[in-house]
């Protein structure tokens, strides 16, 4: 979602989706990292920490998905870019993924790993790529452009 792209959002929405949407993606990088050491150690304490780092970043992560459904499909339908709906949908797959993830980590310590790992390094590439995406397309009117 570029919100200097479309001038009928809102500030207020689009100042909650700027402040909310990239703290998920850290607390998936940090489980994913949590994640790949219980993998090499075996130290229970990485597992459950990399839980809770899951179910936190899906409670910052719904938020900017609502705002942005709203956004995109709704009330800027007709001002939203391909690029704006590729977002979402990454978004919303990573989510998916999240929640299946959070659910793996609900079994036994020892029944985590490697489905964990393969669903926390899924979460962070679709993340990865949907925060990558808006800075590949081409520059348009009223963007701002770094030389």
């Amino acid at each position: 979602m570029n919100p200097i792209n479309a001038p009928h959002r809102s500030a207020l929405a689009n100042a909650i989706y700027a402040l909310l949407n990239p703290i998920a993606f850290g607390f998936f990088v940090a489980a994913l990292i949590f994640d790949i050491i219980y993998a090499n150690t075996a130290v229970v304490m990485w597992g459950k920490s990399a839980d809770w780092l899951v179910t936190i970043g899906l409670l910052f992560a719904v938020i900017p998905r609502f705002i942005n459904l709203v956004q995109v499909w709704f009330t800027s339908r007709k001002f939203a870019t391909t690029a704006d709906r590729l977002d979402f949908w990454l978004n919303l797959f990573a989510i998916i993924a999240a929640i299946f993830n959070a659910f793996v980590h609900t079994r036994d310590a020892y029944e985590v790993v490697p489905t964990a790992v393969w669903l926390s390094l899924v979460t962070v590439i679709l993340l990865s790529i949907a925060h990558i995406l808006p800075a590949m397309r081409p520059a348009t009117a009223g963007d701002y452009v770094h030389e």
